[in-house]
């Protein structure tokens, strides 16, 4: 039988790479943050074309982190897809708000932004469309609805990192973008990771600062945050992989030419 994601042959051709990568984290002590999740936040951000990129334990923390520094409240509600993984609701029921299910477009399965339009309320704080199968959502759409009603865009980009939408990429046409490498993401961790990026560099301290429990100084705490931070390895890992990925959406689209 053929595996649909097949990880030890997708990272064949940078094993070396990969276990260089490895060998230096170990050589160093430094295991979580520090300067490999520097540099690997820095490339991605220049990737993606974003302000910024903050690293995450995984895409499912980006998600509630962003959440959490748009000042999500209990009794807020967020207007998103049904059509997408368990994490983009279960991180607003975290906070106490209620998602807000508007329906996907038969014809490209993303979420319709007419939909999105007739479910806002005056309880809606904000819109979280799912990018999906390396496919943005209407976002020149999506993000006129949000102006209009002053409401802010988290868009889900776990499965579409490297898309573009009118030439800008799938994570940074709204407030805040969140992404997944989850190993069997086209951009995938060797573990668990994630990312939040953007273009509002304003953002960017209160992201930082909740990822380490809500830390501005170390031991002491503006706001409550959690744990969640990206190791060390995973960041030089991704990095590594990140140098590769324009190769392998090359040759992915090289098979969607094939079949069509």
């Amino acid at each position: 039988m053929i595996p649909l994601v097949d990880l030890p042959r997708l990272h064949a051709p940078l094993r070396d790479d990969l276990i260089a990568a490895f060998v230096r984290v170990l050589d160093s002590g430094q295991f979580i943050l520090g300067q490999p999740v520097e540099a690997f936040e820095d490339a991605l951000a220049r990737y993606t074309q974003a302000a910024f990129s903050v690293g995450t334990s995984s895409g499912t923390d980006a998600l509630l982190m962003a959440l959490m520094a748009l000042q999500v409240r209990p009794g807020d509600e967020i207007i998103t897809t049904p059509f997408t993984f368990f994490a983009t609701a279960c991180t607003i029921v975290r906070l106490g708000a209620t998602p807000v299910f508007a329906d996907i477009d038969p014809d490209t399965l993303l979420i319709d932004p007419d939909a999105v339009a007739a479910a806002i309320t005056p309880r809606t704080v904000g819109i979280i469309p799912v990018h999906l199968f390396g496919c943005c959502a209407d976002m020149t759409r999506i993000q006129r609805i949000a102006d209009a009603a002053k409401l802010w865009v988290i868009e889900d980009a776990a499965q579409a990192l490297g898309a573009t939408h009118k030439g800008r990429m799938a994570g940074t046409m709204g407030t805040l973008g969140a992404c997944s490498f989850f190993p069997a993401k086209l951009l995938g961790a060797l573990g668990d990771a994630g990312a939040v990026f953007g273009n509002d560099a304003s953002l960017q301290p209160a992201l930082q600062a909740l990822r380490t429990h809500g830390t501005s100084t170390k031991y002491y705490h503006k706001c409550i945050g959690g744990n969640f931070r990206m190791d060390a390895l995973q960041a030089e890992l991704l990095r590594i992989k990140l140098d590769a990925l324009p190769r392998e959406i090359e040759a992915r689209q090289a098979v969607v030419t094939r079949y069509r």
